[in-house]
């Protein structure tokens, strides 16, 4: 099963809170229409339907783009509205923006909005309420799971790699984290954004094939090898935002080739509950 997502915003939204330190975001030019058309015109090409997890920020600014994802039949969900690490916020700061996402979207497209994922996957072990917070919001589906570490959040201790259903006081939150393959020893994510512009498409090849379970999410920023440096980043934030650009479309188009994609609602059809772990947060 191999499951098909987009995280979509603008290319300054390398991390909000810490590009906003250093620029007026406001006056930058504005980049992701262009790409976003790219990527669904291949997407038709291909007759695929994908879930775009999109700012409430997005359908404020671009509120055409929404309203294009969803006629042309892909599924939408949250990203948040103002693409802020969720660690970094008060259980109160968060619904308050949750809302405000789900708000947007789901007036834009007419449609509840059902599936969530944090930005940078932010949402820790010390900020596990932001599940429940979910539940109450009527988030059915998160994909935020990041059983790895990294820079603003993951989940190093967590070794489940497929579906997964978190129980919780305000109830059950099915769970459709980032995998990970094993190699030389280490855990190794290899099926999105960065990792996957690093990673030899021979090598994500042969770990999808060697898979029954893979969750991609892309940005429209790493089809977009044009866009401007910022400034105030450091060198390994600059290598890990930039490196590979030029080359992840035509990577992007060989694994679209190679391998069948289905969104998150499609794929969640498909998988029988029942039989996966039930987690207590």
């Amino acid at each position: 099963m191999n499951i098909l997502t987009f995280d979509i915003e603008e290319w300054f939204h390398i991390q909000f809170d810490e590009v906003s330190k250093y620029h007026k975001t406001e006056s930058f030019e504005k980049r992701l229409p262009r790409i976003l058309h790219q990527i669904l015109d291949k997407l038709d090409q291909i007759n695929t339907k994908a879930t775009f997890l999109c700012l409430g920020w997005v359908g404020e600014v671009y509120p055409e783009l929404i309203r294009e994802i969803h006629k042309r039949g892909h599924e939408i969900g949250s990203h948040t509205n103002d693409h802020k690490l969720v660690h970094t916020q008060s259980p109160a700061e968060f619904r308050k923006d949750l809302k405000q996402s789900i708000a947007t979207l789901s007036n834009l497209t007419g449609s509840p909005i059902k599936t969530f994922r944090a930005p940078a996957f932010s949402i820790t072990d010390e900020c596990e309420w932001a599940y429940e917070v979910l539940i109450e919001e009527g988030i059915e589906i998160d994909l935020s799971l990041f059983p790895s570490k990294r820079d603003f959040g993951g989940n190093a201790g967590h070794l489940i790699t497929g579906p997964q259903i978190f129980k919780t006081k305000s109830g059950s939150l099915k769970e459709l984290p980032i995998n990970f393959s094993n190699f030389m020893g280490q855990k190794l994510i290899f099926s999105g954004g960065g990792y996957f512009r690093l990673t030899p498409y021979w090598l994500t090849s042969q770990f999808m094939k060697s898979s029954n379970y893979t969750m991609c999410y892309f940005h429209a920023r790493d089809f977009d090898p044009k866009q401007p440096v910022l400034d105030g980043l450091s060198l390994t934030r600059k290598f890990k935002s930039y490196y590979g650009l030029k080359s992840a479309w035509g990577k992007f188009e060989n694994l679209t080739n190679d391998f069948k994609f289905l969104n998150v609602k499609q794929a969640s059809e498909l998988i029988n509950w029942d039989s996966v772990p039930h987690i207590n947060i």
